[in-house]
């Protein structure tokens, strides 16, 4: 078969897939941390907007180093505990969704021109506490939510920066316009 013939079912049957996964699932993955080991752990899975991310922060460590994955961590934490007390921000949701092409954008920008650690961290951490601080504000004291959460999200950057590693230049670049457009697919999905 014809190279270009391949890449080109490949481009259209991943769009497909994308759209569909939009259309399927609302833009606004956030219901309640209180399901237990497995909801937790299913949440990074099925929660497009948090799986997304989640890529994203692993293909973005896997191209500058893994002293992002601190940036994550951190933001994870802040976002928590700012969620937790009762922190709000007007438009979360929708911040959280653009929060992902963000990311993809950083990483874009990153590969072309701009390859600051600090802007990447700031970018990958202000992202990460933005989705956490949601989940804050979900927290009813299960544990078990918070664990299988953590770990499947661990488990989804450990691929993607595992897949990262192996990603080559336009490949990366490819990713990180994806990332983009999905991002910003998921914030006009309500609409």
């Amino acid at each position: 078969m014809n190279s270009n013939l391949v890449r080109s079912l490949l481009l259209s049957s991943t769009a497909g897939f994308g759209l569909s996964l939009l259309s399927a699932l609302p833009a606004s993955a956030h219901g309640g941390a209180d399901a237990g080991l497995i909801g937790g752990a299913l949440h990074p899975l099925l929660g497009i907007d948090h799986l997304l991310l989640l890529v994203g922060v692993g293909l973005t460590a896997a191209q500058f180093g893994p002293l992002l994955l601190g940036f994550a961590c951190g933001g994870a934490v802040l976002g928590s505990v700012i969620g937790s007390f009762g922190g709000h921000l007007p438009g979360a949701e929708l911040l959280a969704a653009l929060a992902v092409s963000g990311v993809g954008v950083a990483l874009w920008l990153s590969n072309q021109r701009m390859r600051s650690l600090s802007v990447l961290g700031g970018v990958i951490g202000t992202a990460v506490t933005l989705h956490a601080m949601l989940h804050g504000q979900e927290a009813s004291g299960t544990a078990g939510w918070w664990l299988g959460a953590l770990l499947a999200s661990a488990l989804t950057i450990a691929i993607s920066y595992a897949a990262g590693n192996q990603l080559n230049q336009r490949q990366n670049q490819i990713a990180a316009a994806a990332l983009s457009l999905l991002g910003g697919a998921l914030a006009i999905a309500p609409l």
